[in-house]
């Protein structure tokens, strides 16, 4: 199989073509590396199967070559992390909307498969938990920042499944829960990576609010393994699927695994919001999964708990922290 990865040098991205590369398919990734990072690829360039190629979706020339090599489609790339989507608000709706748009748009043309990344953001702040693909979605308003990221991807979700309805153009949407592992920069206010660079340097773990929300984290080999089981599956066609794991934890919580895993001697501190992302920054409480559908569909059972993820971030983490010049595996 020809597959083709938008954001594929990305956290997920890489991961994923990693996963098709070792089953033997040939990748073909895009990136213009705005949030992704050549290290990711950098050890896939040896095999012969892989093919890069550094450039943003908005190319179309450039997209639509590619996405008439492919026989699959992932588009994964989008605005990431809660910090860049509050300072970033028009790159987070351009970047998103243009995207899909250009993607969607071209692989409809030779009915090329999408499978199209979206995430627990859509569901807004809601309070019914856990969150079923059926249900309502409750965005906040327009001036709360954070909501632009939810908005675009609620609408990039109603664009694939308007193409599936009405030019049959086979879509699977996938909604990510705090998807984790390895390579994973914190960079963008991804929690976990931030947690473990900070308690391996010594640093104060730094806990946004009072530290009581709650989140569940899916390992990254899990997801991407349930996203190419989607894609193979006939009845998934035009349909929505949670992807993560059903596992909650509390960010206290998490920040203390971190510290005894770690064994770090890191003082646990809370940050108010408005000091970490501005004034009128507003959080869930909790955000958990309902995965009977995926279950039901493909089977799908995570395998890496919480405790097992921590200890394989603080175990990368530690390596290229020791050997910066090494080349970087995401083992």
């Amino acid at each position: 199989m020809y597959a083709l990865i938008t954001g594929g040098a990305g956290f997920i991205g890489s991961h994923l073509a990693e996963a098709l590369l070792a089953r033997g398919d040939v990748v073909y990734i895009i990136d213009d590396l705005s949030t992704g990072t050549i290290r990711n690829i950098d050890h896939l360039k040896v095999n012969d199967r892989f093919h890069y190629t550094i450039d943003t979706v908005e190319n179309i020339p450039v997209m639509a070559e590619l996405v008439d090599r492919a026989d699959v489609i992932f588009h994964l790339a989008a605005a990431v992390g809660v910090r860049l989507v509050v300072e970033s608000p028009v790159r987070t709706i351009e970047t998103n909307l243009r995207g899909t748009e250009i993607v969607l748009a071209l692989a409809a043309k030779k009915k090329k498969p999408v499978f199209l990344a979206s995430t627990s953001e859509v569901y807004g702040k809601s309070e019914r938990i856990p969150y079923s693909e059926d249900d309502d979605l409750l965005i906040g308003p327009p001036h709360v920042g954070r909501w632009a990221y939810a908005c675009s991807k609620a609408i990039d979700e109603f664009l694939a499944l308007a193409y599936w309805r009405e030019r049959d153009l086979p879509v699977v949407i996938g909604r990510f829960f705090n998807t984790v592992g390895p390579r994973q920069t914190g960079r963008y206010g991804m929690v976990l990576p931030r947690f473990v660079r900070q308690a391996l340097s010594g640093q104060p773990i730094t806990v946004y609010g009072d530290g009581e929300q709650s989140r569940c984290f899916g390992y990254v080999e899990d997801v991407v393994q349930a996203v190419i089981r989607l894609m193979e599956t006939p009845e998934a066609v035009g349909q929505v699927f949670n992807i993560g794991s059903d596992e909650e934890i509390t960010i206290n919580e998490l920040a203390r695994r971190v510290k005894a895993l770690s064994d770090s001697p890191s003082e646990i501190v809370h940050v108010p919001y408005d000091q970490a992302f501005g004034e009128g920054f507003e959080d869930m409480r909790r955000r958990v999964p309902d995965l009977r559908k995926i279950r039901r569909t493909i089977g799908y059972e995570p395998r890496v708990g919480i405790d097992e993820i921590i200890r394989r971030v603080i175990e990368h983490e530690r390596y290229h922290a020791s050997a910066p010049t090494a080349r970087w595996t995401g083992a």
